[in-house]
């Protein structure tokens, strides 16, 4: 099978295009980042053309990757697609765990316009290197560049060149690229063209350089803790095309690390021991007496509830006072002062029930209930326009004098 392996400077990054729909095989490196595009102008042949002239250019087409018989990529294996008229991209990072393992990559293409697919596979055989795994790693986080702009390989070659520049080093690899939505960033807002940001691992076989190294002094500790922009000799080496967070700059010596191994307890076969089948509960089941239940969930609660009516009855009925005993309790004048009120009450009730006083003449009805207009009270010789609107008691027919009462006490009419 024809492989195509696009080398960007000497930087050892594999492209690698779709050129054609058969099964594929690749050779990516362990420890060197791996991208596969998937162009969708090689998989227009493989669909029908479409009725109208022109059109075949235009098709959306998305594509399914996935690992022959899961349902998805390896773990080190990732892919992206920003829209359907745009390249599909696989990219990664192998390890030496995955070195010597053929890994069938399945791919299909569907046709959104014709719901045509086409399917092939991609075969990545991962090679070993006596370079795995650089001994210094710096890790870069680019916040002008989206993932699949940095995965081009004119963009990722400049980017290299440009930390060549920098670090000097004999050997020089990119190592691993994230998409910052990875690393929990958030998504920006579609303003002012903002990008999502790309985390960018590269390795080299020699010491960091001292610009490199510049993040580490205090001053520019303090100013990344301000959230100011720290001060860093080298910086206009990127800015020109690549816009730096440097108090994000991450540098690893895997020289100095401690590797620390655990003892993991043994996982076994995966297969449950044998205990028998199952037993279910026999038909015939043992009846049950539910009179302990009934006392428990009824009659408890039931004779508690009556003891409390008892008492309660007997602290409302039995315990009252009585009209005597508060009538001995309460001083002889205010009886009789309560007395008389009461009395005086009385007779001024049964005296206003006696009144005949006719109603006012605004609440009279203007028109009968046969719908004849009833005449009006008034005399025709009075002039309406000195009259009021409602008449006092003293110029009303059929008046009855209320009584008055004379100092003696005596009523007379």
């Amino acid at each position: 099978m024809d492989t195509t392996v696009v080398p960007v400077w000497i930087y050892m990054v594999v492209t690698i295009l779709s050129t054609l729909h058969a099964d594929r095989n690749v050779y990516p490196s362990a420890g060197v980042l791996f991208v596969h595009v998937l162009e969708r102008e090689h998989f227009k042949g493989e669909f029908p053309p479409y009725p109208k002239p022109g059109d075949s250019s235009n098709d959306p087409i998305t594509f399914n990757t996935n690992l022959m018989g899961y349902p998805d990529r390896p773990g080190w294996l990732r892919y992206i697609q920003r829209t359907s008229h745009s390249d599909g991209v696989l990219y990664g990072s192998p390890t030496a765990e995955h070195v010597g393992k053929a890994t069938i990559i399945e791919i299909i293409a569907y046709n959104r316009r014709t719901f045509e697919t086409a399917r092939h596979n991609l075969v990545i055989n991962i090679m070993s290197t006596e370079e795995y795994p650089l001994p210094y790693q710096a890790e870069f986080y680019i916040k002008n560049m989206n993932v699949e702009e940095m995965l081009a390989s004119e963009v990722l070659g400049d980017f290299l060149g440009a930390v060549k520049n920098v670090w000097q080093p004999e050997r020089l690899n990119a190592v691993n690229i994230t998409s910052a939505l990875d690393r929990g960033g958030r998504v920006p807002l579609p303003i002012n063209n903002l990008k999502e940001g790309v985390y960018v691992m590269v390795g080299a076989d020699v010491q960091f350089s001292s610009c490199l190294r510049e993040v580490e002094n205090f001053q520019n500790q303090l100013r990344c803790s301000q959230e100011m922009e720290p001060v860093i000799s080298c910086d206009k080496k990127f800015r020109a095309q690549f816009d730096i967070d440097w108090c994000k700059i991450n540098l690893v010596d895997i020289t100095k690390m401690i590797m620390i191994h655990s003892n993991r307890p043994d996982p076994g076969t995966g297969v449950l021991p044998d205990i028998g089948g199952y037993n279910p509960p026999p038909e015939s089941l043992k009846s049950r007496d539910f009179f302990a239940d009934f006392l428990i969930t009824l009659a408890v609660p039931s004779a508690v509830a009556m003891v409390l009516f008892s008492v309660l009855g007997y602290s409302m009925c039995c315990r009252r006072e009585g009209v005597d005993k508060r009538n001995m309790q309460t001083p002889d004048i205010q009886l009789v002062h309560h007395s008389s009120i009461q009395k005086s009450t009385k007779e001024l009730r049964s005296m206003s029930k006696n009144r005949e006083i006719s109603w006012p003449l605004s609440t009279l009805p203007v028109f009968s209930q046969s719908g004849e207009v009833v005449p009006p009270i008034h005399p025709d010789n009075y002039e309406t326009t000195s009259m009021p609107l409602m008449q006092t008691q003293t110029n009303l027919q059929n008046q009855i004098q209320i009584p008055q009462q004379q100092p003696s006490g005596k009523w007379y009419s």
